[in-house]
């Protein structure tokens, strides 16, 4: 048996999530895909997660592509079961809110033998023989509405049991849940035997959510946590987007805040929002994506920025982020 994620980090602090080579808002072109994973890649980035629902299998195809080109052991690498892809030449775009992708319709499986045949796929559509962590997609109320606890219980007793197994046998290193919601995460680690968690976008500079309830249990657990959506779906790089979704403007005038004392501190909002995700001891790896290979380097650049502590003293005094909260 493999060591399991209690004893394996991914390569960090930061890593790449490949929901924006899925098309994510806006389309991107192939080429444009294999460079910024290419730069992504000298840039000294190790760990890359994707998942079937990226533009119906659209990102881990691309990932594949560049991805097999390195030694297989110096590169961490997960993916996602709970859709199961199937062909349909009548799908012409999507899924929302990826604007075009593969002509591929999913469907929700959250059972053993539909776990396994999704890693099957994803070996396949990205043409290699080896995946380290898989996360439960998507299994929490945002995907499911009131009675996600009903799917939920369902993906346990068939998804997480596969997975477990799969552990065991050394197939992958660790498995988990890829969620928004961290109502998920508590009932995974109250039920079952998670690793760790994807958790995008609820511990980040406008959503400090993770931070009193799930961490604490985490750590009592040894179980790691990844960032996934550490911009907020774009809100905190430039974008106008919070949650797959239009920002409110209660969402616009907080961020407003936060760069007024960014330019006040001579900071990138950037990296604060990077840095922040990164400082709390129970988060492992922070993954953004990127669309370009500029992107992809500036990732990398942004993580590493100085910023003064009296920065987020000020955030802190401001009330922007909790006086509990772990800072750089």
């Amino acid at each position: 048996m493999q060591d399991s994620m209690k004893h394996f980090s991914p390569p960090g602090p930061i890593g790449f999530g490949g929901a924006s080579l899925g098309n994510m808002f806006a389309a991107v072109d192939e080429a444009t895909a294999e460079a910024t994973l290419v730069v992504a890649w000298d840039a000294n980035i190790r760990y890359y997660d994707t998942a079937p629902h990226y533009g119906a299998g659209l990102s881990e195809h691309r990932f594949g592509a560049v991805l097999r080109g390195y030694p297989r052991d110096s590169f961490v690498l997960s993916t996602k079961v709970g859709r199961v892809l199937k062909p349909d030449p009548t799908v012409l775009s999507g899924p929302p809110p990826f604007e075009t992708g593969l002509p591929f319709r999913a469907e929700y499986d959250y059972s053993a033998d539909g776990t396994l045949r999704s890693i099957e796929d994803s070996l396949q559509r990205m043409g290699l023989a080896r995946i380290d962590v898989v996360y439960v997609h998507d299994i929490a109320e945002d995907a499911h509405g009131p009675a996600w606890r009903d799917r939920f219980a369902e993906a346990m007793r068939g998804a997480g049991r596969a997975l477990i197994r799969l552990r065991e046998e050394g197939v992958i290193r660790a498995w988990g849940l890829g969620v928004n919601r961290v109502e998920a995460c508590e009932a995974a680690l109250e039920q079952s035997d998670p690793d760790v968690f994807l958790l995008a976008g609820r511990y980040t500079l406008l959503d400090h959510s993770a931070l009193s309830t799930l961490f604490p249990h985490c750590a009592a657990r040894d179980v790691k946590v990844v960032i996934g959506g550490p911009f907020n779906s774009g809100l905190l790089a430039g974008g106008a987007h919070f949650d797959y979704v239009p920002a409110s403007t209660a969402l616009l005038d907080r961020r407003a805040r936060l760069l007024s004392i960014c330019e006040a501190h001579a900071v990138d909002l950037r990296a604060a929002a990077l840095q922040f995700c990164a400082a709390h001891p129970t988060v492992c790896a922070v993954i953004p994506g990127a669309k370009s290979p500029a992107k992809a380097t500036q990732n990398v650049m942004l993580i590493s920025d100085h910023i003064p502590p009296k920065f987020w003293q000020t955030l802190k005094d401001d009330h922007l982020i909790p006086l509990n909260a772990p800072i750089p």
